[in-house]
């Protein structure tokens, strides 16, 4: 099917790169090359998978990918695919058990930061500081508001496993594509967690009382009613008008697609 189609661009894609302003610009890239998304709003877009899928680390040939973009041997030997990275309270470069202790010197063992957000609701969640506010853009949280300063991931995992007995840690992801969450106040929900919970009273921690909610504006033209979504090894091929982009979702009016989820995949795309 390929060989007969005329495709704008083809290449191995990677997580959409996003840009904080008002809405969020979105940037597809396949390879080295990059397509501004937002200016394609409205108009029809078609996405095929060519059948091949590469290791976002080593670039080896694989049927699958694992931990977003790795392949199996990667999954198992690299500390940023490590089970600590999905529940940080577990980080263990202390144990010197870490898979790769320079880079997690480099990454875990720096400021991280505690945050509340607004994704499908009120939600608890950590970062490192040099990825404000990437982070919230990728989670497609409409309001955002930095709360603790932690001198590593471990201290900020600790953090988030005590709130999450309270608070909702993950993103309700077919509710956040189904609209925007109802505005929260954010300063007031922090104050309060700071009279309430024991948490803060740790070495390591700091408390952020001058922060300002940053309010996030996705480019989304229309919210679908039902969301359906694809994944490229069952459905090869999405075709439809870009409704908008939100998190790593496109938003077509024939399905919804998780591009970071598809790191690594070969796609040819063709644009109106």
């Amino acid at each position: 099917m390929s060989s007969v189609l005329s495709f704008s661009l083809v290449g191995y894609i990677q997580k959409l790169k996003c840009t904080l302003e008002s809405p969020v610009q979105y940037r597809l890239l396949l390879d080295e090359q990059e397509i501004h998304l937002n200016a394609y709003l409205g108009k029809k877009i078609s996405l095929q998978f060519m059948g091949e899928i590469r290791c976002v680390y080593c670039s080896r040939m694989i049927k699958k990918n694992y931990n977003q973009g790795y392949c199996f041997p990667c999954s198992q030997k690299l500390a940023r695919a490590d089970f600590c990275i999905v529940k940080p309270e577990l980080c263990h470069h202390h144990l010197g058990t870490c898979r790769e202790p320079d880079w997690g010197v480099a990454h875990c063992m720096i400021p991280h930061i505690v945050y509340l957000a607004n994704t499908s609701g009120l939600k608890v969640g950590i970062t490192r500081e040099n990825q404000i506010p990437i982070r919230w853009m990728d989670q497609g949280a409409t309001q955002a508001l930095p709360i603790l300063r932690a001198k590593s991931r471990l201290h900020s995992g600790l953090v988030e496993s005590q709130l999450a007995k309270s608070l909702q840690d993950k993103t309700d992801w077919r509710k956040m594509l189904r609209g925007s969450a109802e505005p929260l106040d954010l300063i007031n929900i922090r104050d309060t967690l700071f009279l309430t919970e024991s948490a803060w009273n740790k070495e390591g921690l700091e408390k952020l009382m001058d922060e300002k909610p940053i309010f996030l504006n996705y480019p989304v033209l229309n919210y679908p009613n039902k969301v359906n979504a694809i994944r490229f090894e069952k459905q090869p091929t999405l075709t439809g008008t870009l409704l908008g982009i939100k998190g790593q979702y496109l938003l077509l009016d024939t399905g919804v697609v998780n591009i970071r989820n598809h790191s690594g995949f070969k796609l040819g795309v063709i644009l109106s």
